[in-house]
């Protein structure tokens, strides 16, 4: 598993500590993470995972997967579908760097990009 998919794997587990430890395993030191619903950036794993706790505690069985992803020059846009217990599910683009290893930066979309 790849640290892309093993940092959204994160996203739907319940309990803090695994969460935790997942994401601080998927990113460096001083990662940068920003979406839509944060107001700056998000810096350092901590936070990140605070953020990502605060999905789990808002949307409980919810899941996030990373469903495509392609490569460039060390830069990979992985599009992630978040699926509800109700069987509602939206997608996000997210790109992310480094493509390999631990994440350092990863900027997050609504959507896909194309027409919707």
């Amino acid at each position: 598993m790849s640290a892309i998919e093993a940092f959204f794997a994160a996203w739907g587990m319940v309990e803090a500590d695994e969460r935790a430890a997942a994401i601080r395993e998927a990113v460096a030191d001083g990662v940068s993470y920003a979406d839509p619903r944060t107001d700056a950036p998000l810096i350092g794993a901590d936070a990140v995972s605070d953020y990502v706790g605060m999905f789990t505690q808002a949307a409980p069985g919810a899941t996030a997967n990373v469903v495509k992803s392609d490569t460039i020059q060390g830069m990979t846009r992985a599009t992630v579908a978040f699926r509800m217990p109700n069987g509602m599910e939206q997608h996000g683009q997210y790109f992310v760097e480094p493509s390999d290893g631990p994440i350092t930066r990863m900027v997050g979309f609504v959507g896909t990009g194309g027409p919707e």
